[in-house]
């Protein structure tokens, strides 16, 4: 304890020495976690609308005033031809093309139908299809309000109707922000956590005292957990800050208990620096640790459901999504803050969290002596 006492200060005293270390740990991921969930709406604004109207009727206008007061497009060109609406998507003026036939008016009042033609520009797939989905959802509504107005209600042997009534739960306000800022604030926690502990073995090796150490009395796994614990303390610390900075800026209260959260924190970090020191016992310099950890952090990231949900990928990512720490913290998260879910509750998901921890420390260590004899 005593030898490991002397190795949490030195680590400690080299990592309060350099200021731009912590400027690294504290300021950037604040900075990334208020614009991030700024940034990342999923709801999709401002789609830019070309209209082709053949008609120019009361009625095609009411269609148009309709879809352009919705609040999710603009109109952005109004072309006499198709030939000329599809040009302005070419050159990206537009998003999404309506082209109204001539006599829509006549043939909706005498013949009770008419036809439209929507031209999305699927380059952006999203975007197209929650564009194409939002305007024929506008289009059956005003469908649906002129055979209101024109339909008489039979006096004797109504139609039977069904009302649906329904609840949002969990984030009853569909705050999209409640869902992305824990995930996100579990991303940066990730980054620094691997990126600074990747590193730490490295500069032992580049500064030439790693020779030092092998000749010393000091054992593998204090070495290990001498490197581990000081950026333990300091991403716990972050974390710390991201929760207070959300609840500030945000309003973003957990229902469950912030106990919970440090707990299996904790775990996960145990995981995630065994993971970093894991690469700088293979790694040679700096550089390669910074890309190797990068390239492993991302594809955690990319498959932790924090943008794209789990359920939605396919069998072989879901399977990989199992093998993925970043995934269960992210679940845990959204469980704690939207749900109030406790220990009992995650008990899965630390037990999974545990074997991650074990895992990469032990590969680490035993990895550690195979390399330095």
């Amino acid at each position: 304890m005593r030898v490991l006492k002397f190795l949490l200060q030195k680590e400690l005293r080299q990592i309060f020495r350099d200021p731009s270390i912590l400027k690294i740990l504290f300021i950037m991921p604040m900075v990334q976690l208020l614009i991030l969930p700024l940034a990342a709406d999923f709801e999709i604004k401002n789609i830019n609308l070309g209209v082709v109207d053949h008609d120019h009727s009361e009625y095609s206008r009411k269609l148009v005033t309709k879809i352009i007061s919705s609040g999710y497009f603009r109109l952005k060109d109004y072309s006499p031809s198709f030939r000329e609406g599809l040009h302005s998507i070419e050159l990206d003026k537009t998003d999404l093309i309506l082209e109204i036939p001539a006599h829509f008016e006549r043939d909706l009042v005498k013949e009770n139908q008419s036809t439209l033609l929507v031209a999305v520009n699927a380059i952006n797939g999203i975007k197209a299809g929650l564009g194409g989905a939002y305007i024929q959802g506008i289009i059956q509504d005003y469908n649906q309000g002129i055979r209101a107005q024109w339909i008489q209600q039979p006096r004797l042997l109504p139609q039977p109707t069904i009302e649906v009534s329904f609840s949002d739960w969990f984030n009853p306000n569909m705050n999209y922000r409640v869902f992305m800022v824990p995930g996100i604030l579990v991303m940066l926690i990730t980054i620094i956590g691997s990126s600074f502990a990747s590193n730490n073995i490295i500069r032992e090796k580049e500064m030439g005292t790693i020779e030092q150490i092998n000749v010393s009395p000091i054992k593998k796994s204090q070495f290990i957990l001498g490197k581990l614990i000081p950026f333990w303390l300091l991403a716990l610390a972050v974390l710390t800050f991201g929760l207070l900075l959300a609840r500030i800026v945000y309003g973003i209260v957990p229902l469950g208990h912030y106990i919970t959260i440090y707990i299996f924190a904790s775990i996960y970090l145990l995981a995630i620096l065994g993971l970093g020191l894991l690469l700088s016992t293979y790694a040679q310099t700096q550089q390669q640790s910074m890309l190797v950890s990068f390239f492993i952090t991302m594809i955690f990231n990319l498959l932790s459901g924090l943008f794209t949900p789990i359920e939605s990928m396919p069998e072989w990512a879901q399977v990989i999504t199992r093998l993925n720490p970043v995934s269960y913290f992210i679940e845990v998260m959204r469980m704690v803050v939207l749900k109030g879910s406790g220990l009992a509750d995650i008990k899965t998901h630390i037990l999974a969290m545990l074997g991650f921890a074990v895992f990469f420390n032990g590969w680490a260590i035993l990895n550690y002596r195979k390399r330095s004899g």
